[in-house]
């Protein structure tokens, strides 16, 4: 069996910012496996601009930001295996992964780095009535059609769910020559970020239904229409409200689930909000050893900031290999709760003598909030308060707590975040 520090599974933009840092941090023996037979994972068709800004300063198409650490990961050497499938990761850190030309092989690893991404709801999930024609796609699957495969999905276009790659997919396909009829979406706000609507659909005239959904889907070879109804505060179709419109192509963006499998497998906590890992300030899981990163462990809307959070995790596990044979004891554990109006909160628990200068909090809201404050607790003292002119559930909120501000507490066991109106 082979043996390495640190095993990485998925060489994604986390897989990639974690092999990076970790190597950094005087990691030599680091490998990646991904299944694909490129590095990069989704960002190689995500030809659109927009990444980068926060951690490059400059706009970049996703291939250019993936290409700027996958040159990072070949310069420092770190090696990586394509088309390599993990099959199986036990509690112990033993990787079981095939691949064509090594077979079934098994790594014995000293740390494992969780980076597998996350995948697209499927339309089964959505429970709507009609036949299964050609022409239903998800909008990840369309935009790889598009851009890697030069393949157009239809000409006229309906797209269910106002998530960030159905709105992106709006504009492309526009651009491309089909026509975009509308987007539906069930909740009363959109699932993406405001920028999106705005250049994918305002600037293109692309009108966005909140409270609608598709209740039929019509055709029985290739879709040829779908029939659109409001909902109600449950998210009922509301009777009188039925109208039709004419389609070749029903895009699906309705949300983006952590591909976490592997994790559950293998004993991991999970959030039920998130469907991710539960990890403490170092992004450890419960399993000691094995660290969760990016989208697999919650859904990010900019790939900046899965990064940064990846350059957490590969130092971490850096850290944890060279303490390997050192004693660990807990310090001051503190539970991150998330309160009124907050969906959940990353991390789940901080150890302050491991959290470093700072941390940062992020997490998003359960609905929309207008000229509202963003408040942080420690136990039953409010220590922040900031104003906010609006929060959204489709943009991730974040919040940094240095140790000069947990130390004082030395009792502290409880740190709240909160909306408030005032």
């Amino acid at each position: 069996m082979e043996t390495y520090d640190i095993v990485i599974i998925g060489g994604g933009p986390a897989g990639l910012a974690a092999a990076v840092s970790a190597r950094q941090n005087g990691m030599d023996r680091i490998v990646i496996l991904d299944r694909n037979p490129e590095l990069g994972g989704i960002l190689n068709q995500c030809i659109h601009n927009g990444f980068g800004l926060h951690t490059f300063q400059e706009e970049l198409t996703g291939p250019e930001y993936a290409g700027r650490f996958i040159k990072l990961v070949k310069e420092a050497g770190i090696e990586y295996r394509l088309n390599t499938m993990v099959t199986d990761v036990t509690p112990e850190k033993v990787v079981e992964a095939t691949n064509r030309e090594d077979g079934l092989f098994q790594i014995q690893a000293k740390a494992v780095i969780l980076a597998m991404g996350c995948r697209e709801r499927a339309r089964g999930a959505l429970n709507i009535p009609g036949y299964r024609p050609a022409g239903i796609y998800s909008a990840g699957t369309a935009q790889r059609f598009i851009n890697m495969e030069g393949c157009m999905p239809g000409r006229e276009v309906v797209i269910l769910g106002s998530g960030d790659i159905g709105l992106i997919m709006a504009r492309r396909m526009t651009l491309e020559g089909a026509r975009v009829k509308l987007v539906a979406e069930l909740m009363p706000y959109s699932g993406g970020l405001n920028r999106n609507i705005v250049q994918c659909l305002d600037d293109y005239g692309i009108p966005l239904k909140l409270r609608h959904t598709i209740i039929e889907i019509k055709g029985k070879e290739r879709v040829e229409g779908i029939v659109l109804a409001e909902v109600d505060n449950n998210g009922k179709p509301i009777p009188g409200t039925e109208e039709s419109c004419s389609c070749d192509t029903i895009l699906l963006s309705v949300g983006l689930i952590p591909e976490n499998e592997i994790s559950r497998k293998m004993g991991i906590e999970m959030n039920p909000v998130t469907s991710g890992p539960k990890v403490n300030e170092s992004f450890e899981t419960n399993i000691e050893g094995v660290f969760a990163c990016g989208n697999v462990l919650h859904v990010h809307d900019l790939v900046d900031f899965v990064s940064e959070e990846a350059a957490i995790a590969g130092k971490n596990a850096a850290i944890f290999v060279k303490e390997e044979n050192a004693e660990k004891t807990a310090g001051q554990i503190i539970r991150l709760n998330p309160s009124e109006g907050i969906k959940y909160i990353v991390p789940e628990t901080i150890d302050i003598t491991r959290m470093g200068e700072k941390l940062t909090l992020r997490f998003r809201v359960d609905n929309v909030y207008k000229d509202s404050y963003i408040s942080v607790y420690f136990d039953e003292e409010r220590i922040l308060h900031r104003k906010t002119r609006i929060a959204v559930p489709g943009q991730m909120e974040k919040i940094s707590l240095s140790n000069a501000q947990i130390s004082p507490y030395p009792d502290l066991k409880t740190i709240t975040v909160k909306v408030e109106r005032e």
